[in-house]
């Protein structure tokens, strides 16, 4: 009851947000751009209260890039595509934020340096690391789907540093969404903070509603506003209202926390951070600084060559930067992310961002198949090992541990991560083989622990019986059933689930739910182990000979199982070809070939004809594999194998105990 009371006064709080002191400006755009010059020009360094440092958060799908897109445009920027900020080859081919990225637009007479995150669970730690370098934030929900999973993981980080984000309503276009939806999600919301701690100020949170895909925002909801307020000017007021300009001093010492790195060609090493007191200019003498456990540790002594900023899509020099502002800096060698670059007479470090733990480990080794060296060039482990440090030092949710015999373990946040790396290495022409995931379980007081994951499903209720009992076998217990408001039919249900039940468990649940169900996973805690999982895959085909695949041996295999593979593909002892259609392993000849005769009879010539092979993707392969197997990596093709490739070899090793 109380809560009840407390909400509807917030709410009401919040709904008298007038629309007045939201009123966009009659030459906005040309303002903006006067402004972004001014801002290029060199001199003194921007006043701190001109600064607004926003960062952009959700639920992946919710609308974070199309929104940076409108911000942009909105502002004068030169958008040459959709989904602009995307710039990364794989960021396109896939529709997804990977990294996050910083750019900055002009609005008035301020200053706004916007952050876009990446919306998956996998890539949280890309949040963890930016998130500290702002002031405020923009909470994007879907008005129709409302807070999911990575919504409260991405709040809890934004509450922890102390922000008070904006909660923006985004698809309120949506015919299904109404201004009862829109008030139930704001509930939701509220709860959400509540929940997760948010103090009384948090709690009061500005509300907006948004269409990101029709370029509007609006302080009041609405589907259609009048043409003169048809754009995103009421977001970026309230921005401007809402987000406290950075608490920082210009004649302090320089100080900057690096939470970006990328290397370029000439200048080398450019890194990106947040000037958390004083000015930074060309020449300046800087060093970089790090705590370890002996104290604070110098790591390198230097000049700032060049200083960077980002204006809508475009990066320019700048001579002068000042305390608030998120620059790119360059000059020095040694610092990577987490470290301190300051003026020299600074011996004080500021303190790291603290990231979530990694929750699963791959081996990466070399390829040692027989068709290793085919495809790609890079194929000695001190290659990969370089590439997979290389890897680390830019990217802190993933950590790089040397193995045995030119094997590194690979610790991160889930498979769709540790894939996009191997994605990226195959595109480098490495060949490697890779083992399948690990859970990093813990021990406390003599208890096991291992990482829990809260999933969000939303089905047909004809497929309800099916998800229920496959989660079933991956030890997944029910927190929240319900209908879907809004989509007749349709069930939604909340789960807590293993990390390692979940592996490889997307590409069922799409085949189970016929395509039409979504899911949504984001790491909660680590909590007692569960124990261990039903059985939840078939044994597999193995290849028990060395050539090329034929027709005609595939034909009589087809009954046993589903097939990987394709006549005319080369195969070798241990290569696994095909999903057994039973739980035992079965060795096969798929390179067998129809013995010939001097007799010749009608009807032995005639076409073979065979089903479409299964498909795997590099994620789907990494969430396949069972710990006796591996996957073959290479620029071309993706294969799976045994660990032991000799088959007297595997059955003297499944003889012994297992982990």
């Amino acid at each position: 009851m109380v809560g009840a009371l407390v909400r509807a006064l917030f709410s009401t709080t919040r709904k008298s947000i007038s629309s007045s002191s939201l009123k966009p400006s009659i030459n906005a755009r040309a303002f903006s751009s006067a402004t972004a010059t001014a801002a290029a020009e060199p001199g003194g360094a921007l006043d701190p209260n001109r600064l607004r440092n926003v960062a952009v958060i959700a639920h992946v799908d919710h609308g974070k890039t199309t929104l940076m897109d409108r911000l942009l445009r909105q502002c004068g920027a030169d958008i040459p595509h959709e989904r602009a900020l995307d710039s990364n080859q794989l960021e396109k081919e896939r529709g997804i934020t990977i990294a996050s990225k910083i750019t900055s637009i002009s609005w008035k007479e301020n200053e706004l340096n916007m952050v876009d995150t990446p919306g998956h669970a996998d890539f949280g730690g890309e949040v963890e690391r930016v998130v500290g370098m702002v002031e405020g934030a923009i909470l994007v929900v879907d008005a129709g789907e409302g807070p999911l999973a990575q919504t409260k993981f991405v709040l809890a980080k934004a509450l922890r540093y102390g922000l008070r984000p904006i909660l923006l309503m985004n698809k309120v276009d949506r015919p299904s969404v109404s201004e009862e939806r829109c008030d139930e999600v704001e509930s939701l919301v509220f709860d959400l903070f509540a929940n997760l701690g948010a103090t009384g100020e948090q709690l009061d949170f500005p509300v907006l509603y948004a269409s990101a895909k029709e370029g509007w925002a609006s302080s009041t909801f609405t589907k259609n506003p009048p043409a003169d307020t048809k754009n995103m000017s009421q977001l970026l007021d309230a921005i401007v209202k809402y987000v406290p300009p950075p608490k920082a001093s210009l004649d302090e010492p320089f100080r900057m926390l690096v939470s970006m790195m990328e290397k370029d060609d000439y200048v080398g090493r450019i890194l990106t951070g947040r000037i958390t007191s004083g000015v930074a200019r060309i020449n300046d003498r800087v060093h970089g600084l790090r705590d370890s456990d002996a104290g604070v540790v110098k790591i390198e002594e230097g000049k700032i060559v060049k200083l960077r900023k980002k204006q809508g899509m475009v990066s320019f020099d700048v001579d002068c930067a000042g305390a608030g502002d998120i620059i790119s800096v360059a000059g020095l060698k040694s610092p990577s992310i987490g470290h301190t670059v300051a003026n020299v007479e600074v011996m004080i470090p500021l303190p790291t961002v603290e990231l979530d733990p990694p929750t699963i480990s791959m081996t990466f080794g070399v390829n040692d198949s027989p068709l290793a060296g085919l495809d790609g060039s890079q194929l000695t482990g001190g290659k990969i090992g370089d590439r997979l440090l290389a890897e680390a030092e830019t990217n802190l949710a993933i950590n790089v541990i040397p193995g045995p015999a030119e094997s590194y373990e690979v610790q991160g946040r889930g498979e769709l991560q540790l894939g996009i790396l191997l994605e990226n290495m195959r595109r480098e022409s490495f060949e490697l083989s890779v083992s399948p995931p690990k859970v990093m379980y813990k021990m406390e007081n003599g208890v096991k622990l291992e990482p829990i994951e809260e999933v969000t499903i939303e089905v047909n209720e004809e497929h309800v019986g099916l998800v229920m009992e496959a989660l079933s076998h991956r030890r997944a217990e029910v927190t929240d059933m319900g209908p879907v408001p809004g989509n007749f039919g349709r069930t939604r249900m909340t789960l807590t689930c293993p990390s390692r039940g979940l592996v490889g468990y997307r590409s069922v649940f799409s085949s189970d739910t016929r395509g039409t169900g979504f899911m949504h996973r984001a790491f909660t805690a680590y909590e007692r182990y569960r124990g261990p999982l039903g059985n939840v895959r078939k044994g597999v085909l193995v290849s028990c000979a060395r050539g090329t695949i034929t027709a005609y041996a595939l034909v009589s295999l087809e009954p046993r199982g589903t097939l990987f593979v394709t006549p005319g593909v080369e195969a070798y002892d241990g290569m696994i070809v095909g999903e057994h259609s039973r739980d035992t392993d079965l060795d096969v000849n798929p390179v067998r070939n129809k013995a010939l005769t001097n007799i010749r009879s009608a009807g032995n010539d005639e076409n073979v004809k065979l089903s479409p092979p299964r498909r795997m993707t590099l994620e789907e392969a990494i969430g396949y594999v069972a710990s006796d197997e591996l996957i073959e990596v290479t620029p071309h093709n993706i294969r799976l194998r045994k660990r032991y490739l000799d088959s007297n070899k595997r059955k003297t090793m499944s003889k012994r105990p297992k982990e």
